[in-house]
């Protein structure tokens, strides 16, 4: 592991290009139905999936390198470079001060929910296996310095074996929605169907990762009157602390405690709320203890031992660092997304840590990271 700059950003998007999917899967067994750039009538481009329109703002979401940030591109002509090529990539990295960069997408969805949609498990899987040889192929093989994370189908058999094809290939991560029964009709999240995934994880000792945003249906909906910029930022507030219920979710189903090894980190959350909800759990916890069978932790140890919170701007989380545990928390940039510190991350992190030990400064910002992600 080469440090220079002493940042390893845990949460920034890769911008999918337009033949991510067209070049790698059949057009004659699939034709339309492939994920594919597409033009409309009032000359703007959007993303079609099986079909039916992306749920993006734009063609794609690179705000913070917009002259407006407000305002993500409309087409694919005017999508920064930075934000879907590597070696542009590498460049902006070095500008903000960061040595390693861990990769979630943004068509297949922030939390990979994009192709949780689809009915059909066989565009389904093809869909992620396209997306994750396109990360291994065209960004791992850059640089040492992208983190890649695979994209699953929801079927856990099926996802079991695609974490294992892709870990094999050089991903170190698995980015799945966190509430994959509110996209389509599967089972609860908490169900063994879901097994798979968690032996596949916990055995191969690569992280799981629920980033927020999975689905609407958990967020506040922006007020109709409220203008495109408007709801935009009501969005970039509800998004992250939607994850207060999936959180939740985990300190009480009986995941990780039949999983003890397995880490999950839930991405793009702030902190703050995070030491609220474990005081919480744990007052909870002693006060109804009709069944605690199979419950040998309280809600925060479980949490300490298991879980991470990845912040990105937020002074005030981190004076809850002990509450969480020092070990559960991560820093990002969220690049190219609106709401990223880029390009003054380090401008935001000296003002976050301000007053921080620097050792408690290394261990968020480069050493849980590292050792999640298995960086020698």
């Amino acid at each position: 592991m080469d440090i220079k700059h002493g940042f390893i950003s845990a949460d920034d998007h890769v911008q999918e290009h337009p033949e991510v999917w067209t070049k790698r899967l059949s057009k004659a067994k699939w034709g339309d139905r492939i994920p594919h750039v597409e033009k409309q009538a009032d000359g703007s481009e959007c993303w079609l999936i099986d079909g039916k329109k992306a749920d993006l703002r734009g063609v794609a979401l690179a705000g913070a390198a917009m002259p407006d940030r407000a305002r993500d591109p409309q087409r694919w002509a005017d999508v920064p470079k930075v934000a879907y090529v590597p070696s542009e990539r590498l460049a902006a990295m070095d500008v903000d001060g960061v040595d390693y960069s861990v990769l979630y997408p943004t068509v297949a969805g922030r939390a990979g929910e994009g192709f949780a949609t689809l009915t059909d498990p066989e565009l389904e899987l093809a869909c992620c296996e396209a997306y994750n040889d396109f990360l291994v192929e065209e960004w791992a093989s850059v640089s040492p310095r992208f983190i890649p994370q695979c994209i699953v189908p929801m079927a856990g058999e099926a996802a079991g074996k695609e974490i294992r094809r892709a870990v094999a290939k050089g991903h170190r991560g698995v980015v799945m929605p966190s509430v994959p029964m509110m996209i389509r009709k599967v089972p609860h999240i908490n169900e063994a169907d879901y097994d798979p995934i968690w032996a596949a994880c916990e055995e191969l000792n690569v992280p799981v990762c629920f980033h927020s945003g999975a689905s609407r249906e958990i967020q506040f909906p922006p007020y109709e009157g409220f203008s495109t910029e408007l709801a935009a930022a009501l969005e970039a507030i509800t998004r992250p602390v939607s994850s207060v219920l999936i959180v939740a979710n985990f300190l009480y189903s009986r995941i990780l405690h039949r999983y003890p090894k397995l880490k999950v980190i839930f991405s793009e959350t702030s902190l703050a709320w995070g030491a609220y909800e474990l005081e919480l759990a744990d007052h909870q916890f002693e006060r109804q203890r009709i069944n605690t069978e199979g419950y040998d932790l309280k809600p925060s140890d479980l949490f300490k031992r298991n879980c991470h919170l990845v912040g990105w701007f937020d002074s005030t989380g981190l004076k809850t660092r002990q509450h969480l545990g020092l070990n559960t928390i991560l820093w990002s940039t969220n690049f190219p997304q609106s709401t990223s510190t880029w390009p003054e991350s380090h401008k935001a992190i000296d003002r976050c840590f301000d007053g921080i030990p620097a050792n408690e400064r290394r261990q968020v910002l480069v050493d849980n990271t590292a050792k999640l992600y298995n960086l020698a």
